[in-house]
C-alpha cells in the first residue's frame, strides 16, 4: 500500500487547487483567504454557556433590596478582604455597583475605558430553558415561535450583508468541536476546537487525498460542500508557522502576556489570538467559556470561573495589542439566575442578566441600559431581576459599528429603539 506524508498530501491538494488559490472545478476560481481588507473589525463573541449570574459577577453592593434577598457569598461585597472592585459610571447614582472580587483584569479594561457593560439584558421571551434560550439567542430572535422560521445565525446574516457575493476564503471560525449557532448558515465557516497543534487532516493524509478526488467529481452542492470542507481548513493550516522538519512552531504572545492564567480557556483565547494575527480575513470568531449553570455551591464555582475569564480577556486583549481598533469583543450568556438562593447554596435559571463589550472604538468604563431595581414591585414575576435591554439591542449596535449601516433588520420582527451610543 502506498505511504502518504503530509508533504506528499500538501503537493495533491496543491494541485487540485486547494492550497494554489486555483480551483479549476465547483466554482472556486481564485480562492484565497484574505477575501476582505486587512483593516476591517474583527468580531469576537464569547459565549458564557450555562447561564451566567450576572448578579454575582456585577453587583448593586448597597442595594438594601439585594442585601436583604440574598446571603452575601453570592454578593459582591463593598467591604472586607473580599470586596469587589468598584465601578464608576454604575446604572444608577446612588447604588455602588461592585466587578467581582476575582475579576480584576476585567477591572482594569474597565477602568482603561475599553469595556462596558450592559446590566438587566437578555431575552424578552422568559423561557428558562438553557436550549431553547440559547437557539433563540444564536438565532438573534425574541420569540420561541420564532425559531421555527429562522433557520440562521445572527452572526451569519451579518456576515452575508457586508461580504460580496463573490467572496471567497474563511470568514468566520468556531473554536469548538462544531460551529456554533450563530454562524448557522454560513457556508465558509467551521469549527476548529485548537489550532495550537496544527490542523492534521482526518483519517491522515491518504483518506484526505481519496475524499479530494471523490468530491471532484461530484457535480452540484454536495460535490462543491465536501471540496470546501478539505480546503478551508488547509487554508488555515497553510498559514501555521512550522520549523524545517514541519513541526509546528509554538505560539508567541505578545507584551510579556501568559496565557496560563487562563487556566483552561487558555488555548481558545491562544488559538483565537494567532487566528487574528494572521490576517486572513477572518471576520468573526465565537468562544465556548461553560459550567456557569450554578445550581449549588455557587459561591466557590463562580470565583473559578470568573479568574480564569477575567485573566484571559485580559491577556487576550493584551496579546492583539496592535489590533485593538479592529476588534469587538461580545460576551453574553442565554439568562441570569433567580435573585434569591436555593437550599443548595446556588441559583437556579432567571432572566436578567449581563453582557459586556470590550473593544479599541467601545465608549467604556461605563454601563449601558436601564437598571430596573431589585423591589418586589420591579422584579419579573416577583423573582428574577427583569430584562430591560433586549439583547438584539447591544448586537445591533455592535452589527452597526462593524457594517457601517443599520443592521437591526437581521434580526426577525425586532422594533429597535435606538443605539445605545456603546461606540465612539
Amino acid at each position: 500500500m502506498t505511504q502518504f506524508t503530509r508533504r506528499d498530501i500538501l503537493k495533491a491538494l496543491a494541485a487540485a487547487g486547494v492550497y494554489g488559490g486555483v480551483m479549476p472545478l465547483g466554482g472556486f476560481s481564485n480562492l484565497a483567504f484574505a477575501s476582505t481588507p486587512s483593516s476591517s473589525p474583527i468580531v469576537v463573541v464569547v459565549h458564557l454557556r450555562g447561564g451566567c449570574d450576572g448578579l454575582n459577577f456585577v453587583s448593586p453592593a448597597s442595594d438594601p433590596d439585594f442585601i436583604t434577598a440574598r446571603a452575601s457569598e453570592l454578593r459582591v461585597l463593598s467591604d472586607g478582604k473580599d470586596a469587589g472592585y468598584q465601578l464608576d459610571h454604575g446604572p444608577v447614582p446612588n447604588i455602588d455597583f461592585r466587578l467581582h472580587a476575582a475579576a480584576g483584569g476585567i477591572a482594569e479594561l474597565y477602568k482603561q475605558g475599553n469595556l462596558a457593560f450592559i446590566h438587566a439584558c437578555g431575552l424578552t421571551d422568559s423561557t428558562r430553558s438553557h436550549f431553547v434560550a440559547t437557539d433563540m439567542i444564536e438565532r438573534g430572535v425574541g420569540s420561541t415561535a420564532a425559531l421555527s422560521i429562522t433557520e440562521s445565525g445572527w452572526l451569519a446574516r451579518s456576515i452575508q450583508a457586508r461580504s460580496s457575493a463573490s467572496s471567497n476564503g474563511l470568514q468566520a471560525i468556531s473554536i469548538n468541536g462544531a460551529v456554533t449557532g450563530d454562524l448557522q448558515g454560513l457556508e465558509r465557516a467551521i469549527a476548529i476546537p485548537d489550532i495550537n497543534n496544527g490542523l492534521p487532516m482526518v483519517g491522515g493524509a491518504g483518506v484526505a487525498t481519496a475524499l479530494w478526488h471523490m468530491y471532484n467529481n461530484y457535480k452540484g452542492p454536495m460535490g462543491e460542500a465536501g471540496k470546501l470542507a478539505l480546503q478551508l481548513p488547509a487554508l488555515v493550516d497553510q498559514r501555521i508557522g512550522r520549523d524545517a522538519d514541519g513541526h509546528v512552531i509554538p505560539y508567541q504572545p505578545e507584551n510579556g502576556v501568559n496565557y496560563s492564567v487562563a487556566g483552561g480557556f487558555a488555548n481558545a483565547l491562544k488559538s483565537a489570538a494567532r487566528l487574528i494575527k494572521m490576517d486572513a480575513g477572518l471576520q468573526a470568531i465565537t468562544l465556548d467559556y461553560g459550567n456557569w449553570d450554578t445550581h449549588e455551591y455557587q459561591q466557590g464555582r463562580f470565583r473559578n470561573q470568573v479568574e480564569p475569564l477575567s485573566n484571559g480577556l485580559s491577556a487576550f486583549w493584551n496579546d492583539l495589542s496592535a489590533y485593538h481598533d479592529r476588534l469587538v469583543i461580545v460576551g453574553l450568556t442565554e439568562f441570569g439566575r433567580r435573585l434569591r438562593s436555593n437550599k443548595s447554596g446556588g441559583t437556579d435559571h432567571g432572566r436578567g442578566s449581563l453582557m459586556f463589550v470590550l473593544g479599541g472604538k467601545v465608549r467604556g468604563g461605563r454601563f449601558y441600559g436601564a437598571w430596573p431595581g431589585l423591589s418586589s414591585a420591579r422584579l419579573d414575576e416577583g423573582v428574577d431581576l427583569a430584562v430591560t435591554t433586549d439583547y438584539r439591542r447591544v448586537l445591533t449596535d455592535v452589527l452597526d459599528h462593524v457594517n457601517g449601516g443599520k443592521n437591526s433588520t437581521l434580526f426577525p420582527n425586532y422594533q429597535h429603539p435606538g443605539s445605545l451610543g456603546i461606540f465612539s
